[in-house]
């Protein structure tokens, strides 16, 4: 058989894998939609089942022969290549998990996601416990059959990052934690900005309909995506003509839903720009978690907490809630949307402290996985460490360790990603304003067009192509520097807090 013979072979094997996939994925969006309560249990045994179909399908002996037999063929394209290496390595790595693995985690991610839910109802970690911990142990059994060197969190963070380790984020958080100490210290000393404004009420449908307005204006494509509510934000994609994304709203909050929306959008973008003739591929998938979060937290905070976004769009806030924002003028507005101030939750915090709270979820997750910390002593840990890097005392479990997700989808191993992609981000966006000195004027005139494009044609289009350091490399001319992020927030905190 030959090449061309072979990889259209190749690609309609991988495509069959990734209907069944994303077919997965669809029912997993609707059970955190839309799904009535007492269809919990099925769907989870619907879910479990597909998962454990994509696995069998993949890991069988004729993929692997496939995959070798291409890799020996010297005619291919390079993008052919790249796909066929990167598919050997997932096959050489999901190798090492058996099916009924995968099957048994499926289940107990959908048994931790529904106890996760009623805990937050109860605001109690106890109904949460024993779901969780069967993940951990779970997490720590894959974690010794994919292997690692030196620690075991390792091997669950390669799995959001190829390459990434415990030695690598430890350096970047120690050397990040003083600068960021430093910067908050000096602008506690300050007098506090007031943002009492974004604390009135706001009616939840007239929140939709602005944030619906805010997502058009990011160019979202409503006719490749949708917006929908659930308990904790997300994104999620069956292929880049279909990307959903959910967010939620408080209606004594409006941070809550308009960040969160512009977040997520962020996510969105990505996934409707990489390569659909590549459906199926690993070149028709994002670079990395890291990467992903790069891509939110750049229009969530350097675009979305930007003075030049919000002289655009706060005409239009004023018209739709003119009372609560009555006498408060954009850089008033400005201000407030950017107040430093330690607080409880992740979702809701400044781009100052927001590191803290990634931090410490990383250093509970290591000694989860270590076996140093007990699942039944998360609570005082986490209010422990809440009092040390915060300095804020929690109150009760839904504002503590119950606010976030990931643990109940068995995401260990993914937080570092928020910090790591708000530093990327900062220094993509340096390299964009380089390159583009009237961007921010674009911005401030409604025109997000010229960040998209360039995010398409430097991140986007590339797809699985390059590592996370490659393509911000290519992107911005030299690897990963934090300086960026150090220089941005002094830059914009000194003109909020005249430092």
């Amino acid at each position: 058989m030959n090449s061309k013979e072979l990889y259209n072979q190749y690609k309609t094997k991988m495509q069959k894998i990734a209907d069944v996939k994303y077919a997965s994925a669809v029912l997993q969006w609707d059970q955190e939609t839309y799904l009535p309560p007492k269809g919990n249990a099925i769907r989870g045994r619907q879910i479990a089942t597909l998962s454990e179909m994509a696995h069998q399908q993949f890991t069988e002996e004729a993929t692997g022969d496939l995959l070798n037999a291409l890799m020996s063929k010297n005619d291919l394209t390079d993008k052919e290549q790249k796909n066929v290496l990167l598919s050997l390595e997932d096959f050489n790595k999901s190798k090492k998990l058996s099916s009924d693995f995968v099957r048994r985690m499926s289940e107990a991610v959908n048994t931790g996601f529904h106890a996760w839910i009623q805990a937050r109802k109860d605001n109690s970690f106890t109904s949460f416990k024993q779901p969780l911990d069967a993940l951990i142990q779970l997490k720590k059994q894959e974690a010794d059959l994919l292997g690692y060197q030196q620690h075991p969190y390792n091997a669950l963070m390669n799995d959001y990052d190829k390459g990434l380790t415990v030695n690598i984020v430890d350096k970047i958080f120690s050397d990040l934690k003083p600068q960021l100490s430093a910067l908050l210290n000096t602008i506690q000393n300050k007098p506090q900005i007031d943002n009492s404004f974004l604390k009135k009420h706001f009616k939840k449908d007239s929140q939709w309909q602005f944030g619906m307005a805010i997502l058009k204006q990011m160019n979202f494509d409503f006719e490749a995506g949708r917006q929908d509510i659930s308990e904790h934000p997300f994104t999620i994609n069956f292929n880049n003509n279909d990307v959903r994304i959910t967010t939620r709203i408080d209606e004594n909050d409006f941070g809550n839903m308009t960040w969160s929306c512009i977040h997520e959008a962020g996510h969105a973008l990505y996934e409707q720009g990489l390569p659909g003739d590549e459906y199926g591929l690993p070149l028709g998938e994002y670079c990395s978690l890291t990467i992903h979060e790069s891509q939110s937290r750049l229009w969530e905070n350097n675009v979305g907490r930007g003075l030049s976004f919000w002289q655009h769009h706060y005409p239009l806030l004023n018209t739709v809630f003119p009372d609560q924002f009555k006498g408060i003028d954009v850089e008033q507005f400005y201000k407030g949307i950017n107040k430093v101030q330690p607080s409880l939750i992740r979702t809701e915090a400044d781009e100052l402290t927001y590191h803290f709270h990634v931090m410490i979820r990383y250093e509970i997750e290591k000694m989860l996985i270590e076996g140093s910390l007990k699942t039944k002593d998360i609570p005082d840990c986490w209010n422990s460490y809440y009092n040390d890097y915060l300095g804020v005392q929690v109150p009760d479990d839904k504002r503590g360790c119950l606010q976030d997700v990931h643990w109940s989808h068995g995401s260990f191993g993914y937080f570092a990603t928020y910090s790591l992609g708000s530093l990327y981000a900062a220094q993509l966006y340096a390299a964009i304003n380089r390159q583009n000195p009237t961007l921010e004027n674009e911005l401030a005139l409604g025109n997000n067009t010229a960040l998209l494009q360039w995010l398409r044609q430097q991140i986007h289009q590339y797809g699985r192509y390059h590592t996370s350091e490659e393509l911000c490399k290519k992107a911005t001319g030299e690897t990963l520097n934090s300086a960026y992020f150090i220089n941005y927030a002094a830059k914009k905190y000194n003109g909020i807090y005249t430092l």
